[in-house]
């Protein structure tokens, strides 16, 4: 267990922390409010199965792993579920962008071109997001300002 907490990345992580966990509590919150258009309406137009139930269950994760990031609490923890979120939603959103029709049952969304370049534009924000988070799941929430580092005793506080 102490293994998840361990940290000696430097201080400034903690900015990676502070933008990838806001962007995520910030898409978090605007699946509750904006369920239509966000949250179980758009999961129900992309394909994503149960939209009901998935789109509050992805917006509570969103929001709860966001606000674990920026605060450097369960870091790695919190890495893995965010990666996973965003890696369904390259797969279901994405991916349709760059063949230019479905994938694996998810629908094709209504953009102004299709193919490579395209897609490149509609994924920016969701590869950094992957980028960032993969960075914290492998060097944790950093040595200074974060909780992880205050429970493992060695990592350098």
């Amino acid at each position: 267990m102490r293994r998840l907490f361990l940290t000696n990345a430097p201080a400034a992580t903690f900015l990676v922390l502070i933008l990838v966990g806001s962007v995520f509590l910030s898409e978090g919150i605007q699946k509750f409010l904006f369920p239509a258009e966000l949250g179980a309406g758009r999961f129900a137009k992309i394909g994503i199965p149960a939209p009901d139930i998935m789109g509050p269950f992805v917006g509570g994760c969103e929001v709860v792993c966001g606000a674990l990031l920026i605060v450097g609490l369960l870091t790695r923890l919190a890495a893995i579920v965010l990666l996973i979120d965003i890696s369904v939603a390259i797969l279901s959103t994405k991916i349709p962008i760059l063949l230019g029709h479905g994938f694996l049952g998810f629908s094709l969304p209504k953009v102004p071109h299709y193919g490579f370049w395209s897609m490149m534009h509609e994924a920016r924000t969701d590869f950094s997001m992957w980028l960032g988070l993969l960075f914290l799941l492998l060097v944790g929430a950093g040595r200074k300002w974060s909780f992880d580092a205050s429970i493992a005793p060695g990592s350098g506080v």
